[in-house]
């Protein structure tokens, strides 16, 4: 039962990404998704959905909003957005943060949001005064808890320190890229800081833009917005991983894709990893890994196929 370190927020082991929202999904699809996500996670968790106002300008927020008000069940979910960078000379100083915060909660129709994520560092801005405008947004009780995504281990650890000697509201999660493909970058320092802190790690591309489900493969060609990203896993590595996968998904019945989003979610300091669908089909590949058990030997043949 996945909890966010430092909260009384219970989650769902996967994170529903909207970043496919009013994109590759129009808002009637948008909406299966979300019908389809609910219906496969269990009572006694709260669905958790990944947004951001930038998805779409906006859009992914806005569609989100209008599916919890006309299905009633903003109570049972956990929403995480984000103050995005877009065109903004200083985007995490405090009118846009503040600005910013308003115009998610219009979007989603909600009085709060429960994970409110700096998306980008900001350096051009002090983080005293960053870290002061989120605490405020808590403090009015517009946000829940504060979260940061992209951010390298000395800055992560600069803003967890600064929280603290300023008695403010901390960065309880980070985003970091972390998939079966994207190791290196998380595994250490960064891992470190969010292990020692006590955070939640949310990784994004947990499928690595689409690679891990195993529809492409070298001389294939693949009608996907994300073809070109996933390309770039294609080779030597990538065929050790995909075949590990497909061992394990066949001994469990489940397919590669929902075997690299458990194997991810197992992973030491994570909470939940992000993954989405176009399509319900899509995700209904994905919904297993909720109940997938993988065993040590087979963790450890992923981790080593990986390496």
């Amino acid at each position: 039962m996945p909890q966010l370190p430092g909260t009384d927020l219970t989650v769902s082991d996967l994170c529903l990404g909207g970043n496919v929202f009013g994109w590759t999904a129009d808002e009637a699809t948008s909406f299966a998704l979300l019908d389809r996500f609910v219906d496969a996670v269990p009572s006694r968790l709260s669905p958790f959905v990944d947004t951001a106002e930038m998805y779409g300008n906006g859009v992914s927020e806005q569609i989100l909003g209008r599916w919890m008000a006309e299905r009633g069940l903003r109570d049972r979910m956990v929403v995480a957005t984000k103050a995005s960078p877009g065109e903004k000379e200083h985007p995490l100083s405090a009118p846009e943060i503040r600005a910013a915060a308003e115009r998610s909660l219009r979007n989603l129709q909600v009085d709060t949001i429960d994970l409110y994520y700096a998306h980008y560092d900001d350096e051009t801005t002090p983080l005293e005064e960053t870290l002061t405008a989120f605490d405020e947004l808590v403090r009015a009780g517009k946000v829940r808890y504060v979260g940061a995504s992209n951010y390298s281990a000395k800055r992560l650890t600069e803003a967890l320190e600064t929280s603290q000697r300023l008695g403010v509201a901390r960065y309880v999660a980070l985003q970091p890229h972390y998939n079966l493909m994207e190791r290196e970058a998380y595994e250490g320092e960064l891992r470190d800081v969010v292990a020692t802190y006590g955070l939640g790690a949310v990784p994004y591309f947990g499928l690595a833009k689409g690679f891990l489900t195993g529809k492409y493969r070298a001389g294939e060609q693949i009608d996907s917005p994300r073809a070109k990203g996933a390309s770039h896993y294609v080779g030597d590595k990538g065929d050790r991983v995909l075949a590990a996968l497909a061992e394990v998904a066949g001994a469990h019945g489940v397919t590669g894709a929902a075997v690299a989003l458990r194997w991810l979610a197992d992973q030491p300091t994570v909470t939940a990893p992000i993954a989405s669908g176009r399509s319900v089909e899509q995700l209904a590949d994905l919904l297993p890994m909720q109940d997938l058990v993988l065993t040590d030997d087979e963790l450890r043949r992923l981790t080593d196929a990986s390496a």
